[in-house]
């Protein structure tokens, strides 16, 4: 057995799921703290990079609600109507997210572009710094917390909420600046960093659409995992070849199946065993995963036109 079999055999699927929720309650709660300490921050100093803060977590809030959501239903077990898992829900959340988010970001612009026309100068500019220090306090132990689920579930709707938090923080650090530029006689940079933060929030949009587009289209697994896949196969002694390899990933469960050549004169219960066999270190590998092996007997396998033989894959 691998060291990463080894390694993951202690992380149960009950471990991952619970991760998981609690992941997405630190969010929702981290965000509303947010939303709650720099509105009372906006309304009392006016400056237009804090709005733009205030509008990012307030959507932070909304996706971090919509990702609670998705985790809860795509961690259902399989049921009658869907005999392969809910996981894509977490799919449909990332889409969601990216809505909001573009948003949000074409939002700011405007508003950071009317600020630019008719500059005003923040007020309460302390107030607003402090709020910033402590946002970017919560937000660094969310971020943490996020990565540490992200290595361990893999999930794509956490890594989705931990890019939005990711974010946060280098968007409370410009604010701060901004707030300080402001306070020593450049407000004109208040609305400048507004309308930087739009800019990326809206350039992380590209990278959630893409996670969430790929696992519904059922994109394949990296290549290197491919060929982490046959090479598992292969090596095992009674296998002969593989082909059809066809892999696709669905929220935290990754879905692989193939046909396997074996030599022809094997009984059913030797296949079968060879099959078990090749299975089990495959979810030493990847743990969780829907294995679905087909055996062929060598000779008919040869026939088909897109056979890997064992040695040259």
């Amino acid at each position: 057995m691998s060291t990463d079999s080894v390694n993951a055999a202690p992380v149960t699927a009950a471990h991952k799921a619970r991760l998981m929720r609690l992941a997405t309650y630190a969010s929702v709660s981290v965000a509303l703290t947010l939303v709650v300490l720099k509105a009372f921050a906006w309304s009392v100093s006016g400056s237009v990079s804090l709005l733009a803060t205030l509008v990012d977590s307030a959507l932070d809030c909304l996706a971090s609600l919509l990702n609670l959501l998705a985790v809860h239903h795509s961690l259902s077990p399989a049921d009658r109507e869907h005999r392969f898992g809910h996981g894509k829900y977490e799919a449909l959340s990332g889409l969601g997210q990216a809505v909001f988010i573009a948003g949000s970001a074409v939002f700011l612009l405007v508003e950071a572009t009317r600020r630019l026309l008719h500059p005003v100068a923040p007020e309460s500019w302390d107030i607003g710094v402090l709020v910033m220090l402590v946002s970017i306090g919560l937000t660094f132990a969310l971020v943490l917390f996020q990565r540490h689920v992200v290595r361990v579930t893999d999930s794509p709707a956490i890594r989705a909420d931990a890019l939005h938090f990711r974010a946060d923080l280098l968007v409370n650090a410009s604010v701060v600046l901004a707030l300080l530029l402001a306070a020593w006689g450049w407000p004109g940079f208040d609305a400048l960093f507004a309308a930087a933060i739009a800019l990326y929030i809206l350039a992380s949009v590209k990278q959630i659409l893409a996670q969430s587009v790929d696992h519904l289209m059922d994109r394949e697994l990296p290549e290197g995992k491919r060929e982490k896949i046959k090479r598992i196969a292969l090596d095992h002694p009674g296998v002969l070849g593989l082909h059809d390899l066809r892999s696709r990933r669905a929220g935290r469960v990754t879905f692989i199946q193939f046909h396997l050549e074996l030599a022809d004169e094997l009984s059913l219960m030797e296949a079968h065993r060879i099959a078990d066999e090749v299975e089990a270190r495959l979810l030493g590998a990847f743990p969780g995963a829907d294995i679905l092996i087909h055996t062929d007997p060598a000779s008919v396998a040869a026939e088909e036109e897109h056979l890997v033989i064992k040695g040259e894959s």
